[in-house]
């Protein structure tokens, strides 16, 4: 069902910074893109077959903002690589794992994703995804 450790989501204020600290250690970014439905600006560093996903609020109120304001920059999700997205989450629901999204969305990185409540896993906001080619 869960494939691998797809990626690791960190919430930061100013996404220009983030990726020149990254370079300081000697990753390169692979990708920039903008998620209009999660109001993110998001950049992609790989390193080994995770990849770090750099997150900066595109508005003030978007889930990024939110987390920021609450809990300050940090680690924000983990995301499962994923094959069957829908079984996975038909899965969790039926073992009374709370779900944030009943049905996939739209993610960065041409993905299909949902997620799982912090409520259900021990604090801590999982993603899953399912990557399109």
């Amino acid at each position: 069902m869960l494939k691998k450790v797809n990626h690791i989501g960190i919430a930061v204020k100013d996404l220009d910074v983030a990726i020149e600290f990254y370079k300081k250690l000697g990753l390169e970014v692979e990708a920039i893109e903008t998620v209009e439905s999660q109001n993110v600006k998001v950049a992609f560093i790989p390193l080994g077959e995770v990849r770090i996903e750099l997150l900066e609020a595109s508005t003030e109120d978007s889930p990024i903002a939110k987390f920021i304001a609450k809990k300050g920059e940090g680690i924000h999700h983990v995301a499962f690589g994923t094959e069957d997205l829908i079984s996975i989450l038909k899965h969790a629901e039926s073992k009374d794992i709370q779900l944030i999204d009943k049905v996939p969305r739209k993610g960065a990185h041409n993905a299909e994703i949902a997620f799982l409540h912090p409520n259900s896993t021990h604090g801590v906001l999982l993603e899953l995804c399912e990557e399109k080619t």
